[in-house]
């Protein structure tokens, strides 16, 4: 590791970090211009140099960097990094005490504590996402942490940031046995394919366990479900298994339409009595109400941006017209999950999109349910960004 630097920050961002707020961002530093590797270990300090706290340079979306501690003392080496992980474990003790969920979040960033680092348990397996390249340069003391507290089949990486055009081993092996993908998880007793060995993305979104969920014991049964920008068809195997009476799903990726077959038939449910559909959601709106199709149940999951060969998405811009053409094909009384990632605004104001979208349409809604992250996807209270997700069942009721 490099020696540690000093890092000035302009006296009106002191609070909030000595509050806790743990991103370092670009517009609070006084002498940006300083940084030099990334890995480096920081100490942020006040316009007289008093020490207001320590962390890392990495850099990642729209920070440079974490603060890890608020002590001046404190020592951020293995033990630190070995401390952190073993309190998240013991935190999600109930998680591995169960056979019906063998696949949730063991640490969650800034949550538990180190921002831009985060390890999901795959009935066995780890996987550590890297979200940086300053975070990355700690990889041994966080392999050996887990390799000191756990027992484990098998450590897999993924590294979400780009290294300048470096080979990444495409499996992203790191050590124990590798996996016979796909492996077979647990979410609530309904199967998940998962392939930790295939890109950035595993085969399924864990932060919706609780969304999935109330969707198979309370809304799908005998309900026509249409679930756009499906991915791997999470939500339509849900709702199949609650006993809906079709699922359609919708999504451009070529892949989704094989992928969402495999969670289908590791269920038991056979595809061909479900609807899978690659295309451009956008298109299939204008297609179902040109066709007269509605449905019980819509739900609308998008990245927070997209873009297509004819469409570009931006939650914060398009969401409210998205949640339009979702409106006008389904049923009176029937529900529409509505869910977004995007970091950038708050439940309020996505409920303003909700409102604002019936208003236009002459419609009127109730709020039935709403969610945001599970517990073990753990926030902080002086980071709300990270709280990222808001999930809102709309019952449409004309």
């Amino acid at each position: 590791m490099d020696k540690e630097m000093n890092l000035k920050i302009k006296q009106k961002f002191v609070k909030d970090y000595k509050n806790g707020y743990p991103l370092i961002s670009k517009e609070s530093i006084v002498n940006s211009k300083d940084f030099s590797n990334e890995g480096t270990m920081i100490k942020l300090v006040d316009e007289r140099n008093g020490f207001i706290g320590k962390g890392y340079y990495g850099k990642q979306n729209k920070g440079l960097g974490w603060i890890l501690s608020l002590k001046e003392h404190e020592k951020i080496g293995p033990k630190f990094f070995e401390d952190k992980i073993k309190q998240a474990i013991e935190d999600r003790q109930h998680f591995y005490n169960s056979s019906d969920t063998t696949a949730f979040r063991v640490f969650n960033g800034e949550g538990d504590g180190i921002g831009g680092l985060t390890i999901d348990f795959f009935d066995g397996f780890y996987l550590i996402s890297w979200y940086s390249e300053g975070i990355y340069q700690f990889k041994d003391w966080v392999i050996q942490a887990i390799k000191n507290i756990v027992e484990f089949k098998g450590i897999y990486q993924k590294k979400r940031f780009d290294t300048k055009g470096q080979y990444i081993e495409e499996d992203d092996f790191v050590m124990g046995e590798r996996g016979q993908f796909p492996i077979i998880v647990k979410e609530n007793g309904v199967n998940f394919a998962i392939y930790l060995n295939d890109g950035a993305m595993v085969g399924v979104f864990l932060d919706q366990r609780e969304v999935r969920k109330l969707i198979r014991d309370k809304y799908a049964y005998d309900k026509t479900v249409l679930n756009t920008f499906s991915y791997t068809g999470a939500f339509s195997v849900f709702a199949a298994v609650g006993g809906a009476s079709k699922t359609t799903s919708v999504d451009l990726a070529n892949r989704s339409l094989d992928k969402t077959k495999e969670q289908f038939k590791i269920n038991g449910i056979d595809p061909a009595t479900q609807s899978i559909v690659v295309e451009d959601v956008f298109h299939y709106f204008k297609y179902a109400v040109k066709k007269n199709l509605s449905f019980d149940m819509v739900i609308l999951d998008p990245p927070s941006f997209a873009r297509s060969k004819k469409h570009t998405f931006s939650a914060e811009k398009d969401y409210k017209n998205l949640l339009k053409e979702a409106i006008t094909i389904t049923e009176n009384d029937g529900v529409i999950v509505a869910s977004t990632n995007c970091s950038t605004f708050g439940m309020n104001k996505f409920k303003g999109f909700i409102d604002t979208a019936f208003k236009e349409l002459g419609g009127q809604y109730k709020l039935m349910e709403e969610f945001s992250l599970p517990n073990d996807f753990k926030t902080t209270k002086q980071f709300k960004e990270g709280n990222y997700l808001k999930v809102v069942f709309i019952r449409k009721i004309k």
